[in-house]
């Protein structure tokens, strides 16, 4: 299919009630309101077109952006789109999802996630935080950096309640993160997730809830699915 084509599909699975709920999220227009597993469908048709997946992201239509991020190469992708990615990544699903997943899975993981993390811009930071988190849920342990996974633990510990606001959520995934896919670290992150306790992050007009690190981590060891990691974080 054409970028027309899948343009024209994307209005025509958009909705007025699934356009409220993403306004209520944060969401700018242009965007047509097509439901995540609608969005799925189309991938197949965008799959074999990278140069199709970067001019859907680059229209600025949320739902075409994240398509592109569904159907994108990781592997094809160049740490220059990916930052252009993150700097017209301006809300949460976006940053947290469609940039932050594909990042992880490039060949820039660490050095984007790194990079992002300082920055004041907090959608930035929430790219990087979150590009971190997925990174850590489908590499093997024995490639992860330890000490450094350690350090970012305690930043959290430090410093979470004064974050900016999606930062403060994504800072508190990182810590499931860790906990739930690096056994090795599962009683640290433990520790600082009963140390930071409940984050406080403004979800806007919506019934989000910001789930409670140490409960998420415990959850995840009553299933014995600790260290069991993903085959692919983008979704």
């Amino acid at each position: 299919m054409t970028y027309e084509e899948i343009m024209k599909k994307l209005e025509e699975l958009g909705s007025e009630q699934t356009k409220q709920v993403y306004l209520n999220h944060g969401v700018k227009e242009p965007y047509f309101g097509v439901k995540i597993g609608d969005l799925k469908k189309l991938v197949k048709f965008v799959k074999k077109d990278h140069e199709l997946a970067l001019q859907l992201y680059d229209s600025g239509n949320h739902d075409a952006m994240y398509l592109a991020g569904l159907s994108v190469n990781p592997k094809l992708i160049t740490k220059e789109t990916l930052q252009d990615w993150a700097k017209k990544a301006y809300w949460y699903m976006a940053a947290e999802y469609t940039v932050a997943q594909v990042a992880a899975e490039s060949n820039y993981a660490l050095e984007l996630a790194r990079e992002w993390m300082k920055s004041e811009e907090e959608m930035i930071a929430v790219c990087g935080w979150s590009a971190y988190s997925n990174y850590l849920s489908i590499t093997p342990d024995d490639e992860l950096d330890i000490n450094e996974i350690k350090e970012l633990l305690d930043q959290v510990k430090n410093t979470v309640h004064q974050e900016r606001n999606r930062v403060r959520y994504v800072m508190n995934g990182f810590v499931i993160s860790v906990g739930a896919y690096v056994p090795e670290l599962t009683e640290e992150a433990k520790q600082v997730a009963e140390s930071i306790g409940k984050v406080h992050v403004d979800v806007g007009n919506t019934a989000c809830k910001v789930p409670l690190a140490v409960d998420y981590i415990q959850k995840v060891e009553a299933k014995d699915k600790l260290g069991v990691k993903r085959k692919t974080c983008i979704c």
